[in-house]
């Protein structure tokens, strides 16, 4: 664990920022509505949970926020290979962009559930103090302002018939409400594991409820449903000064009137706007380059139904590790799915390998397995950069692929053969491993050398014990594109064999993720 941290120090920092900044507007937030004189009157009715339901919504603002920006994949490249001051640490934080999107998703979730708990015992409370036969401060307040047009009132439940769920349904903020609830639960639950690798296409579709999500937050504070009392009103008659005369407030006394409120206007838009920009340049400019035309040169059918497509753009550059999203719109004109590329940098294509692995997989592999004369349309968007790409920074690289996972590989070691082709000195890999030779060809059947991919399970901590044995003083890198459970391997073994003097051998960790 403490190498992970070392290793990882800038990814530790900015989690621990994160959850601080959570912490710190919650408390803020609470604190703010617990204690101004502004609420006082509010509080008399709503009581703790008021100030609760406030500084949750805060967080979720805030959560709203950065939802978006991990997804920014055009923004991350940049960040990742276009900016010379992108050291390896912050890189390899760049590579945990989609666990962090879970994570504000997931705290999303969390105060999402702590601000409807707390509006239903408002709601309770709200409908509480209009049922009260004794005259209190609570239903008093209830009843102010409610024979008026647009009167400055405090309590929604405007009379003893009206219930929660007709509130609930029929203000702006209830119903608004209502649908991002179900938005939320609907792509949470879409992008469970299971779902999500078994059933893409409803995970694909779902997720875009992001954009009702992001609306209806937009609209959800038009209602004004949470009030406090208004500046001219605490000036004629502040809480401290005539809570207590209550009763006396009919009789139009100078000194206290009866006080006045009012809704707080939409504030969610101001703490998302500009994601949502950035998120509509993105998009925006991933629209434009998958517009471009696509020329594919050939077409490769591998066994164990395995799609190889060779294709050509016009100003398409890449570099090893990266991926593409491909659409086929014979198959899906709105579905767009990740593929790493198999081609190197220095060949004169790009090429992706495709397994069939679920219905969009496969009705694209017999559109092209069924074509005549003419060749399905691709559209292609990216390339996007991968943690596959820091490979060349590392003395000692090991690769390690799992099934259709191998694919990542091909790119590279293509790439180091023609770097070792042409003598670059900037390589700082000298050597391209070993290999076990698989006999049904003369050639790998993804990479196209005579130095066949590895194919099977290693020994791990005794490939890990030789490597550290073997370079005592290197800085290694491990990457993997693979499942979890073989990720979680290597990654106990990275912590196990780097050792605790940075000055010799230290192993990193990097997987692939989409």
């Amino acid at each position: 664990m403490g190498n992970w941290v070392v290793n990882h120090w800038l990814t530790v920092l900015l989690l621990v920022a994160w959850l601080g900044l959570n912490v710190f507007l919650f408390v803020h937030t609470f604190l703010k509505y617990e204690k101004d004189d502004k609420y006082y009157y509010t509080r008399e009715i709503l009581g703790v949970t008021l100030a609760v339901a406030r500084a949750s919504a805060f967080c979720l603002n805030f959560n709203s926020m950065l939802i978006l920006i991990p997804v920014c994949r055009n923004l991350l490249s940049f960040l990742r290979g276009s900016c010379s001051f992108c050291s390896r640490t912050l890189r390899k934080s760049l590579d945990h962009n989609l666990t962090f999107h879970k994570l504000v998703a997931y705290m999303i979730c969390i105060f999402t559930a702590i601000h409807i708990i707390a509006h239903l015992f408002n709601f309770e409370r709200y409908s509480r103090s209009q049922h009260v036969t004794t005259i209190t401060l609570a239903s008093v307040l209830s009843s102010l302002h409610h024979d008026k047009e647009g009167g400055f009132w405090l309590n929604p439940i405007q009379s003893p018939d009206m219930t929660v769920l007709y509130v609930t349904f029929t203000t702006i903020a209830g119903l608004s409400g209502v649908i991002i609830t179900i938005a939320l639960i609907l792509m949470v639950t879409s992008s469970m594991e299971f779902i999500r690798r078994n059933y893409f296409e409803l995970f694909w579709y779902t997720h875009h409820l992001f954009i009702i999500y992001i609306i209806c937050l937009w609209i959800h504070g038009m209602g004004g449903i949470v009030r406090g009392q208004t500046e001219k009103s605490m000036n004629e008659s502040h809480p401290h000064k005539c809570a207590q005369s209550f009763e006396k407030w009919d009789d139009r006394d100078p000194d206290c009137k009866e006080p006045q409120f009012e809704g707080h206007p939409p504030e969610s838009w101001k703490w998302t706007l500009a994601p949502v920009v950035l998120y509509i340049f993105e998009r925006s400019l991933r629209f434009y380059r998958s517009q471009q035309k696509v020329v594919i040169t050939k077409v490769v059918m591998h066994p164990s139904k395995v799609l190889e497509l060779q294709m050509k753009k016009r100003g398409f550059s890449m570099e090893v590790g990266q991926y593409i999203f491909v659409n086929c719109p014979s198959v899906s004109f709105l579905e767009w799915h990740p593929f790493t590329l198999t081609s190197a940098p220095e060949e004169d294509f790009f090429s992706i390998h495709i397994r069939a692995a679920g219905d969009w997989t496969e009705n694209l592999i017999r559109a092209f397995e069924q074509q005549n004369s003419l060749i399905p349309r691709i559209e292609v968007d990216g390339p996007f950069g991968t943690a596959s790409e820091d490979v060349f920074q590392y003395e000692v690289a090991v690769l390690v692929g799992a099934g259709i996972g191998v694919t990542p590989f091909a790119s590279i070691l293509k790439s180091i053969w023609f770097k070792l082709q042409h003598s670059d000195h900037k390589l700082k890999t000298q050597k391209a491993g070993h290999a076990a030779l698989n006999f049904d060809k003369a050639t790998d059947i993804l990479t196209g050398l005579k130095q066949k991919t590895s194919f099977g399970r290693p020994m791990w901590d005794n490939e890990f014990s030789t490597i550290a044995t073997t370079h005592p003083k290197s800085v290694v890198g491990v990457f993997l594109c693979g499942p979890l459970t073989l990720a979680k391997s290597l990654r106990k073994c990275c912590h196990r064999y780097s050792s605790l003097d940075p000055r010799k051998v230290q192993f990193y960790f990097n997987q692939e993720n989409f």
